[in-house]
């Protein structure tokens, strides 16, 4: 007897608390400056994010995820600041997938999440070239923290897990895919050709 993915009931029980608790507007905004630090971080390592983020100074960007919005502007110095409420975003970043739990199983498999674009095709451009070129070196912050020989380990140790989640991920069914078979039973042979007349 087949057993039912946990997923549906996890996704509707998801969506049932995004729905009914409603966090107050002080820990959103809270939230959403420790992820600009966190962000600006990362693009202070890299020049060339820099250099073609001082292109777009001004700019808005706003990414959407179910009931959560998020917009960022372009600052001077290349970085990344919040957008004041009642900036028109000049680019939208809607996130397709509702499931965060298809998310993390795509993530895990270094997939790229399905995204729809709205607005500015060259802004889209060079936000598309941060999210390809743009890597954070946590290795290389612990190692300020913690020295370079426990910072190679705890990274060597996270490069495992990460592999071993992206094997779990893509021998996971996909979600909607159908299957004749239990999980790990491979599909039936399909019949040999017919061997010549008379054999």
């Amino acid at each position: 007897m087949a057993t039912q993915s946990p997923f549906p009931f996890l996704d509707g029980l998801f969506r049932q608390l995004s729905n009914g608790l409603k966090p107050p507007p002080w820990l959103v905004e809270e939230v959403q400056r420790r992820l600009v630090l966190m962000l600006n971080h990362v693009l202070m390592q890299e020049p060339e994010a820099q250099a073609r983020l001082v292109r777009q100074t001004g700019r808005v960007v706003e990414a959407r995820w179910r009931s959560f919005t998020m917009r960022l502007v372009a600052t001077p110095a290349g970085l990344l600041d919040l957008a004041t409420p009642s900036a028109a975003p000049d680019l939208t970043l809607t996130l397709v997938e509702e499931s965060p739990w298809q998310l993390a199983q795509a993530a895990a498999r270094g997939d790229k999440p399905p995204v729809r674009i709205a607005g500015d095709v060259q802004f889209a451009a060079e936000i598309n070239w941060l999210v390809d070129h743009v890597r954070w070196d946590m290795e290389e912050d612990l190692s300020r923290l913690i020295g370079d020989a426990p910072a190679h380990a705890v990274g060597q140790g996270m490069r495992r897990i990460t592999e071993a989640l992206r094997k779990f991920a893509s021998a996971a069914p996909v979600a909607g895919a159908g299957s004749s078979g239990a999980a790990g039973t491979p599909p039936p042979a399909a019949p040999a050709p017919p061997g010549p007349p008379g054999a």
